[in-house]
């Protein structure tokens, strides 16, 4: 009997903590860590002070060493571009999120299969997995989407 008061207390922090607020934060906390991941990345590929002109590297890159991506170089390096920066825009703003999520969960595991098979554990499953919960749960109500539902059901 001297647990009850401390298990009503624990049962109480776990009932907060699976309230919508604290996991919107969450899944706020998600789609920027997961964003920036992949817009990091992006800024890497292109120009410095452009989101879409792709350095001469970048080409050659995948050229090289992206050439297992089953698309011709000229195809997949702008795509992939485009995609590392739309993606987490959208991401951050919490609109299309599960789609976002989606396409980001795609690219992960074209890097996974066709490019870097070895680096499953840590990034690789991290990622997926931050992308799973976006996907399974959306982006909260700290999101585009919240507000996009609330309009339409006003």
């Amino acid at each position: 009997m001297a647990l009850s008061p401390l298990l009503r207390r624990y049962d109480a922090a776990v009932a907060w903590l699976s309230g919508r607020v604290p996991e919107s934060l969450m899944l706020l906390f998600v789609r920027v860590a997961l964003g920036g991941v992949f817009w990091r990345s992006g800024q890497t590929k292109v120009m410095e002070g452009t989101w879409f002109t792709l350095t001469d590297a970048t080409r050659e890159l995948f050229r090289t060493e992206y050439a297992g991506v089953p698309l011709p170089p000229a195809l997949a390096a702008p795509l992939a571009n485009a995609a590392e920066h739309v993606l987490p825009a959208l991401l951050l703003a919490g609109l299309f999120t599960r789609g976002a999520a989606l396409g980001l969960l795609g690219m992960t595991l074209t890097i996974q299969v066709f490019v870097y098979p070895d680096a499953w554990w840590p990034e690789h499953s991290l990622w997926v997995a931050m992308a799973l919960t976006l996907i399974v749960r959306g982006g909260g109500l700290f999101s585009a989407d919240a507000l996009l539902v609330r309009s339409t059901r006003a």
